[in-house]
């Protein structure tokens, strides 16, 4: 498993949106460090709708 978060989109484009990582659940923490997915903040930038 990579340690990219696939759902992740580079920058702020229109279409995404902020949403709880789902790698450490929000937490920013993952077996006592820093989520590899979301840098320790807990959250991810997705993609939002269909398209």
């Amino acid at each position: 498993m990579s340690d990219q978060n696939p759902e992740e989109v580079p920058g702020k484009p229109v279409g995404a949106g902020e949403n709880i990582c789902r790698r450490c659940e929000g937490s920013g923490r993952i077996e006592g460090g820093e989520c590899p997915d979301c840098g320790g903040t807990g959250k991810v930038i997705t993609p939002i709708g269909g398209g």
